[in-house]
């Protein structure tokens, strides 16, 4: 999902032309965490601290598998160090539990893995809590995402009729397989021109592309589209709705006490407005809970 691949060609002819807006085009190479950033390291709730399971609390940290870039949940600022809205969500989960935040780099087809065998705690992402996957693994939901169009300012994108256009996309997530490639699939079918589909290895070239007028729109993950937008020094705009709304989640093993443990972390944040910080402070303005969730089933309900 999120393998790199730098085109770049694209790339520079991004960087001049959107100059210093997107921090080194969108990737922030440059620069790192948001205006106003400051980290937030909530302090060990004891009750919840005793919740962790033994094996997790033996070495007294949380390890996630992570896999930038994917911004604003992952990347890397100037420094190579990574940054990004899941790992401040992770650091402030592992204070409220009483350990040490770690994060891992890895590929992300490796990071389920090592979140089953165990050589990882957790898999923070930009993971979709799906159906299939909870079969193997419970997620611990921090956030409602859908999917969401970008265009340049002035041009006449309708992204619930794309017939004619060029849509840049992320490969294999679901803008490409569940939101582009259907819509085209169904213009050829009435008769009209197939969307032209720009597929990227990460969604920072995607963003590229509609920034320099390679495609006509940007559909991506919602809060991915709207942090593209404010890095792109108004090149682009949001367009339509957001849509297909679904879950994101912290994946643990499937069963694992770790989950529970989680999940009353994530409502110490919530009731006491960490949470909300966090996210606001990248840029995520829609799509909070209100109540922590395991698998989208509201847990500790009051």
């Amino acid at each position: 999902m999120h393998l790199n691949s730098p085109h770049r060609a694209l790339r520079a002819a991004a960087c001049l032309a959107a100059a210093a807006t997107l921090s080194a085009c969108v990737t922030n190479t440059e620069g790192g965490n948001p205006d106003g950033w400051e980290p937030i390291v909530p302090g060990t709730v004891a009750e919840i601290a005793a919740m962790v399971p033994a094996d997790v609390a033996a070495d007294g940290t949380f390890t996630i598998g992570t896999n930038p870039p994917f911004a604003p949940f992952e990347f890397k600022d100037s420094k190579g160090e990574l940054i990004g809205l899941e790992l401040d969500l992770a650091r402030a989960l592992a204070g409220v539990m009483g350990l040490e935040y770690r994060p891992q780099e890895m590929d992300f087809a490796l990071i389920l893995p090592g979140v089953q065998s165990g050589s990882i705690d957790a898999g923070m992402s930009g993971f979709t809590d799906t159906e299939e996957r909870r079969q193997s693994f419970d997620f611990v939901n921090f956030l409602t995402a859908g999917i969401q169009w970008a265009t340049q300012p002035g041009t006449d994108v309708d992204p619930a009729h794309p017939c004619g256009l060029t849509a840049a996309v992320q490969r294999t997530t679901v803008s490409e397989t569940d939101d582009v490639r259907p819509k085209s699939e169904e213009c050829v079918a009435n008769g009209e021109d197939p969307v032209t589909v720009l597929a990227f290895d990460t969604s920072d070239n995607a963003a590229l592309a509609a920034l320099v007028g390679r495609a006509d729109a940007l559909s991506a993950d919602s809060p991915v589209t709207a942090w593209a937008v404010q890095r792109s020094g108004g090149k682009l705009e949001l367009v339509g709705d957001m849509f297909d709304a679904a879950p994101y989640g912290i994946a643990v093993q499937k069963g694992s006490g770790l989950a529970p443990a989680l999940a009353a972390a994530m409502q110490h944040l919530i009731d006491t407005g960490v949470y909300d910080r966090i996210l606001e402070q990248w840029g995520v303005d829609s799509g909070h809970l209100t109540q922590a969730q395991i698998n989208e089933q509201p847990y500790g309900a009051r």
